[in-house]
């Protein structure tokens, strides 16, 4: 679901109503606890938290003239989505999450490759999001996709 916005709180003004709460909790829960150097703006048609050019010139391997990305947060159809680039590309990381997911909620664990889906917002576990944003700092993030992702 593609939601046409210039910034973040016009993409939130334009999100289902009952979904505004739980996602205004999702991103401030990232924005309180992401590493200092990542910055906020729309993404991809989403909300992302990307190494700026300034830290990282080379920018996106796939269109250069982009920062990296490392975050998303979205609106879908049946879901609020939670992009994670360091889940994809750190298994630690990922293997940390699916171990601790169960602990924090109830619900089983929908989840891609780096994208979790919450299909109950009010079952988002914001504790769990908050220690996955402080599990990598940007130039961890920096240095994992250059080993690994990038070209």
């Amino acid at each position: 679901m593609n939601i046409p916005a210039n910034n973040p709180e016009e993409y939130i003004s334009k999100i289902p109503e009952e979904r505004i709460p739980y996602f205004k909790k999702l991103r401030q829960t990232i924005l309180d606890n992401i590493p200092d150097g990542f910055e906020e703006q729309m993404s991809y048609g989403m909300i992302g938290y990307v190494v700026p050019k300034s830290i990282y010139p080379k920018g996106y391997h796939c269109d250069t003239s982009l920062p990296l990305p490392f975050v998303n947060i979205a609106s879908q159809k049946n879901f609020i989505a939670l992009y994670h680039s360091g889940i994809y590309a750190s298994p630690e990381i990922h293997n940390w999450f699916v171990a601790e997911y169960p602990k924090h909620c109830k619900r089983k664990l929908d989840m891609g490759k780096s994208c979790i889906r919450f299909k109950k917002p009010e079952e988002i576990p914001f504790e769990l999001v908050a220690q996955l944003m402080q599990k990598m700092t940007i130039h961890e993030w920096i240095d994992l996709y250059e080993n690994n992702v990038s070209r």
